[in-house]
């Protein structure tokens, strides 16, 4: 049976940053939510909408060697200036193909910041729950010693951790999200819960 890339899983707006027992926060960065697959040489960029985001990021071919085969990451394409994300950079780089991609890719590189796993050396992980595939996330980054462009995603159950993150806007950081640690990654279903830090709401 030939395995596909999923359809994201979703979140739901909150009310109160609290975090609920039984629940891990993660910091929600200023990008594009992507998934990246690879199999046999085979590279797959998607984004939320279903997007090939491949030839504008060519820089993600490279970095998928450093990937175990059969393997697959969801997460957050971004892109850094001067120590702040920059959505607008980001953007900028969608329409570019072949040698201007190739341009801009060195100009304002891309990382694919991943906070989950959804497949691991042909192994369907979907159904494992989160704090399962959390920890086979943080292995997979430490026994491969994975670089840029991949960067792991901060994930905590702690709540002075979370009112920490939510004073990032300096960088970028306006929202958390929050993962009950016992569920599935259920595709297109708003199981995660997410906040937007009141202080940048317009």
């Amino acid at each position: 049976m030939t395995w596909t890339l999923p359809e994201p899983m979703l979140a739901a707006p909150v009310p109160d940053p609290a975090l609920p027992a039984g629940w891990a926060a993660e910091v929600k960065w200023d990008g594009w939510r992507a998934a990246v697959s690879v199999k046999a040489g085979h590279i797959v960029l998607r984004s939320r909408r279903g997007t090939n985001l491949l030839p504008a990021f060519p820089e993600m071919r490279a970095g998928c060697a450093q990937l175990p085969d059969a393997t697959a990451l969801d997460g957050e394409l971004v892109v850094w200036e001067a120590g702040r994300l920059a959505f607008e950079r980001l953007q900028g780089r969608s329409l570019a193909r072949g040698t201007g991609a190739a341009r801009l890719a060195g100009e304002w590189p891309a990382h694919f910041v991943a906070f989950d796993l959804l497949r691991l050396e042909g192994t369907d992980t979907t159904r494992w729950a989160y704090r399962r595939r959390r920890a086979a996330l943080e292995e997979l980054f430490q026994e491969r010693g994975l670089t840029a462009p991949w960067a792991l995603c901060p994930s905590t159950t702690d709540e002075d951790t979370v009112r920490e993150w939510l004073t990032w806007t300096a960088v970028g950081v306006e929202r958390i999200v929050y993962k009950r640690l016992d569920s599935a990654s259920e595709p297109s279903v708003r199981g995660w819960r997410k906040y937007k830090n009141a202080m940048n709401c317009s």
